[in-house]
Parts: C-alpha cells; structure tokens; sequence
C-alpha cells in the first residue's frame, strides 16, 4: 500500500498550482469582460474569448501537475510534439476554419473596427458598404447601406481591407449619386 504522506510535496504544489490557476483564470475572466464592455464586443463574442482562455489555463494546470508529479520531461515532451504534429495536420486539413478562426481573433483584439461602425470592405468586384452588426469566431454580418443583411468570411474581411466611414461620408456618397 502507497503511503500518501510519501507525496507530501507533490501534493502541497498541486493544490498551490490549483489555486493560482483558478486565481489567474478568475483575473482573465474579469479583463476579457470589461475589455469586452469598452470595445463593445457583444457577450457571445466573450463567450468565445472565455473559452479559449479556460482551454489556456487547462492545458496549463495538466502541463503543471504532470510535472509536479514527475513525468519524465524527455517523454512529456515526445508526447506534446506527436499531439502538436496531429492537430498540425487537422488544422492543415481545415485551413479555412482557422484562417477564419484567426481573422476573427484579429478583428476582436487588433483592429479599430467596432460593433455600430459604418465600413466599406475593400473589393473591386462588390460594394460591400454598410453597418457592422456582429462579429463572430468566423464571420462578419453586416447590414449594407441598401437594407440587406450580408454575412462575410472573416478572413476576406482582412484580406480585402476595410475604410471605416464616418456619417459624413454617407452624406458625401448619397449627393454624389444623385
């Protein structure tokens, strides 16, 4: 029989690793939902956000207590690669889910445009002018200047680049097509 006192210190950083993960989780949860709240990132957006953050701190806490708990660091590491390699592979299968997956995570965090904002997606072919409604993990919906109610790919949203307009240059568009 295992004597649990023989893991007296494996323990004690378990439950000290638990509970800085749950602290930092807790501190990330309440910075993604007033950054969320500033930039007027509507609360399915967040929910997005959230659930990559706890994926984070998850594949942290199992990356932490395997340590503690004296994984050989050489096996752990084969290990990570071989499922880093796979997912690789699944993702490269999928390129266009990721490549909207990251478009999207781009449009949240490193981009001027807002929920609200009126945009013109930059393409020769359409006139992809109007008000941004929502952002998704994949798409853009936006409801053009004519009343129709578009949704594009977010990654061809990057792709293509974007003009934010200000009223004024509604204003400037309608006296010039007339």
């Amino acid at each position: 029989m295992i004597d649990p006192m023989s893991f007296k210190s494996e323990i004690l950083f378990t439950i000290v690793l638990l509970a800085i993960i749950i602290v930092l989780n807790s501190l990330s949860k309440r910075a993604i939902r007033r950054f969320g709240k500033i930039s007027s990132i509507d609360m399915n957006s967040r929910k997005i956000i959230f659930y990559l953050s706890n994926l984070m701190y998850y594949l942290l806490a199992f990356i932490g207590i395997s340590l503690i708990w004296g994984v050989n660091l050489k096996d752990f590491s084969v290990f990570l690669s071989s499922i880093l390699a796979i997912l690789g592979v699944g993702f490269v299968a999928q390129w266009s889910i990721l490549s909207n997956l990251t478009a999207s995570v781009i449009l949240f965090f490193n981009h001027p445009l807002r929920l609200g904002d009126r945009i013109r997606v930059m393409d020769k072919d359409f006139d992809w002018t109007g008000k941004v409604e929502d952002i998704s993990g994949f798409y853009l919906f936006m409801r053009t200047d004519d009343g129709k109610r578009i949704t594009i790919p977010a990654n061809l949203v990057i792709q293509k680049g974007i003009e934010i307009l200000k009223d004024e240059d509604k204003e400037i568009e309608t006296s010039n097509n007339e």
